[in-house]
């Protein structure tokens, strides 16, 4: 169903996102969050799972992170040493900056057979040292005799601040990317004006439109709430202050991430965007992971009340 859905470029895309396990973690120990991980993922209705190739993000922002940056197993060693039975489509991000173009290469030829979708991540900040920049990542990629479909990241707080974020996109497409995963979405105004914008100039410039799948994550607690805006996730003040005082914020969250979908749903298909979602769940509190499987649940639900259908537009000249 995925392939399907990218290929022909259709809305409805569901997708649950999470993070490999610390990377100095006892192997018996990752085997059995691996184990917990594969019974609980079996159970949805899902079209592939996003594994993510977390980075310090701590060049890009001079304030306090709020929790400890602790590496990760690599999203392709952990999928393929220890998700090995789980039967489902994997996305596998891969942050390019820490390779030189041999080991880039390797890595595109070595996990051809193996990775049949890659998220490519540049790194966080201009501040930080690369060896290899996103650009030259698809380059690589472009001229590697390789089957992964590639998929692109967007940013809508990033449209914000510079409004080029659809320009980016196209360019993105350009070079190979297919869909597009987009960072944490709360607020919805920012992310409406990035789809517009998207939206108008594919008709401006004949250009087909390409799967978005708008992350959603729920948000269990206050000082999760401050390190998704460390991160750069823009959550309104009015919002911030509903879920602040609200007797149950992690509950809370999820009636916003329900809504955020059904204003987008709303939006998207009036235009024929094509969209999905991406479920995330990063805690490893299991209220929070509880939440994520409520909420994906839910939106799968919302999705099924719409018609979606290969998206084919007749642009005038």
């Amino acid at each position: 169903m995925l392939e399907d859905k990218i290929n022909n470029k259709k809305s409805g895309v569901l997708l649950y996102g999470i993070t490999p396990p610390k990377l100095h973690t006892d192997a018996s120990k990752i085997e059995a969050i691996a184990n917990k991980q594969i019974a609980r993922i079996s159970e949805l209705e899902i079209d592939g799972l996003v594994l993510y190739d977390i980075q310090d993000e701590s060049s890009r922002n001079d304030s306090v992170r709020p929790f400890p940056f602790m590496e990760t197993l690599s999203p392709d060693v952990y999928n393929e040493v220890y998700l090995k039975d789980l039967n489902l489509p994997k996305i596998i991000y891969k942050s390019v900056g820490k390779y030189s173009v041999d080991e880039l290469s390797t890595w595109i030829n070595q996990n051809s057979k193996h990775i049949d979708y890659s998220v490519f991540v540049g790194t966080p900040s201009n501040k930080q040292k690369t060896m290899l920049s996103l650009n030259d990542a698809y380059r690589i990629n472009q001229n590697s005799d390789t089957s992964i479909q590639l998929g692109g990241v967007t940013i809508p707080e990033r449209h914000h601040k510079k409004n080029d974020e659809h320009t980016r996109l196209f360019k993105k497409v350009d070079k190979g990317c297919r869909f597009f995963i987009s960072q944490c979405v709360y607020n919805i105004n920012n992310t409406k004006n990035f789809l517009s914008d998207y939206y108008y100039s594919s008709v401006e410039n004949h250009r087909e439109l390409l799967p978005i799948i708008f992350t959603l994550t729920p948000c269990g607690s206050i000082k999760t709430m401050e390190f998704m805006e460390w991160l750069g996730i823009d959550i309104p003040k009015w919002l911030k202050n509903d879920l602040k005082n609200s007797k149950d914020i992690l509950s809370k969250s999820v009636e916003v991430c329900k809504d955020i979908a059904v204003e987008l749903l709303d939006y998207c298909e009036d235009k024929k965007i094509p969209i999905g979602f991406n479920i995330e769940s990063v805690s490893i509190r299991k209220a929070e992971i509880e939440a994520s499987i409520e909420l994906l649940k839910d939106v799968k639900l919302l999705m099924n009340k719409y018609e979606y259908s290969t998206v084919a537009f007749e642009l005038e000249c």
